[in-house]
């Protein structure tokens, strides 16, 4: 999941970054509005996180924009503003769920994850693939049956190859899903964090390499499931 928080305190900003990155939730951080929408007509988010009071264009009229441009995506208001005139007011500009300052981190999180499931009621909360069975709420991966223990980041990389049903997706897409934009487009994070999940999953490998173009879950074992040279 990749969420745009839309925060003007720095230090706060930062903290929920942090904490959402140790939960495998990649979060660019916009200091105003104006950084808010540039970000969203360049990068696509699964749920944008907005304090109403922030410079420039306010998170009431960011959270318009996003309204108006159709594509769906989930709006968590996250402010001081607390009264139940102003939560009202939030949720008629479009928000889907409204979190007052101070909060707690875990809440957030809950919150992200329960909008993420409401936004993807299409699909299947427990994807299957391949003898995989990925358990996004649970964060739980079993191969067989067999269950599989995986750091945070490693599950984040495999929900989102999973989640592309046997579709290739590059190196770039899976730092843009996984990672946030501090990433380094040049970096080995990818290749590294591929093969340790063909590790951790096992044999006969099931994360296959399309050379030049990124990898997929593949049913049968073939020379592009072999481990990166």
């Amino acid at each position: 999941m990749r969420v745009l928080v839309v925060e003007d305190e720095p230090l706060l900003a930062e903290a929920i970054r942090s904490g959402l990155r140790l939960e495998a939730i990649a979060a660019d951080v916009a200091g105003d509005g104006d950084v808010a929408l540039e970000l969203l007509a360049t990068t696509t988010y699964d749920i944008a996180v907005l304090d109403r009071d922030i410079p420039g264009p306010s998170g009431d009229e960011v959270a318009r924009r996003i309204v108006a441009s159709g594509v769906g995506m989930p709006i968590l208001m996250l402010t001081a503003a607390d009264r139940l005139d102003d939560k009202s007011s939030g949720f008629e500009l479009g928000a889907d769920d409204y979190l007052t300052k101070p909060f707690e981190l875990r809440e957030l999180v809950l919150r992200l994850r329960a909008l993420d499931r409401r936004r993807a009621h299409l699909r299947p909360p427990v994807r299957e693939i391949a003898g995989l069975r990925l358990d996004p709420f649970r964060r739980e991966v079993y191969r067989d049956g067999r269950y599989v223990a995986l750091t945070r980041k490693q599950f984040a990389v495999l929900e989102v190859l999973v989640a592309a049903e046997g579709g290739v997706v590059s190196a770039e897409q899976l730092l843009e899903r996984a990672w946030d934009e501090h990433a380094d487009p040049f970096t080995n994070a990818v290749r590294i964090t591929i093969s340790a999940l063909r590790k951790r999953l096992g044999h006969p490998a099931l994360i296959a390499t399309v050379p030049g173009v990124g990898y997929r879950i593949e049913d049968a074992v073939g020379p592009g499931a072999e481990a990166d040279r």
